[in-house]
């Protein structure tokens, strides 16, 4: 059986669209079971986005559902030759979770980033040398052709480029992942990274204390209208996405608040400045 595939923006857009046509013409999933063909289980997953349906399932179902529309209707099936995940992600598909393709395939269509980091400097952030390092010690028992894949994955992530901001603990910072070479480069990064318009980087001073971030790291992914916008969270048990508006509402809240608390982006700059001058210093030791 081949692997599923992961949902994309467009999917979700397509079953939210499914759903909220057949929810509005008063139809249940038997109904319209009875009236297509189509399983109730089939039509479930259609609506939650874990499957495409063909073209002709989808206009038996706009037919059923009395859209009429020709523009409508078009439009519709455009987002559904669009639907699937990123092409050059499916080569990778059998060495990566889940979870992560789905981070991956939003991420290729986001058009923003809000990041809280507690352990790492954030994937779009990372160096190659940074990014094996970090990969290496996550995946100690992995052969080195699965490493390599996995730090192409991490290198190939960054060509999305949308706009990150991120909110990284002061730990991330002092942690010395690989050695000082690694550190100074990966700071040079990040100053560079500071200096284009579509970054913004504050840390989380130690000194902040308490904070709403201290649970876990979390993603907020925004899109260009009309899709909202989803959270991916980290912790022990693994990632979870969450797409409640409820419930990004709360994380985009609470990210203003870290941001509040931590350093501003020139005092962040400084404060990189001078991590990277100690780690120079080590270096040339």
């Amino acid at each position: 059986m081949p692997p599923r595939k992961t949902p994309t923006v467009r999917r979700r857009r397509l079953a939210a669209d499914l759903l909220a046509l057949r929810t509005s013409s008063g139809l249940t999933r038997e109904h319209v079971s009875e009236r297509t063909g189509i399983s109730e289980g089939a039509l479930f997953k259609l609506e939650k986005g874990l499957t495409r349906p063909q073209r002709r399932t989808l206009r038996s179902l706009l037919d059923l559902y009395g859209v009429q529309d020709q523009v409508r209707r078009d439009e519709m099936e455009a987002v559904l030759r669009h639907s699937d995940e990123i092409g050059w992600l499916q080569h990778y598909e059998g060495d990566l979770t889940a979870a992560y393709k789905t981070l991956i395939s939003f991420e290729a269509e986001a058009t923003r980033e809000s990041v809280f980091e507690l352990a790492f400097i954030p994937g779009l952030l990372q160096t190659e040398r940074y990014a094996r390092t970090i990969i290496d010690a996550l995946l100690p028992e992995a052969e080195n052709d699965i490493l390599q894949q996995h730090v192409e994955v991490r290198m190939k992530r960054q060509e999305s480029n949308p706009a990150i901001w991120a909110i990284l603990d002061e730990g991330v910072l002092r942690r010395g992942v690989g050695g000082n070479d690694i550190m100074l480069e990966q700071f040079e990064h990040l100053l560079a990274a500071v200096g284009r318009p579509s970054v913004t980087l504050q840390v989380m001073p130690f000194s902040a204390g308490a904070h709403f971030g201290m649970p876990g790291s979390f993603v907020i992914l925004e899109f260009a209208d009309p899709d909202p916008a989803i959270v991916c969270t980290e912790n022990p048990g693994g990632s979870l996405l969450l797409e409640r508006e409820i419930e990004v509402a709360r994380y985009r809240n609470n990210f203003q608040r870290l941001a509040a608390q931590a350093l501003s982006p020139a005092d962040t700059i400084r404060k990189i400045k001078e991590a990277a001058e100690a780690a120079e210093k080590e270096v040339k030791r």
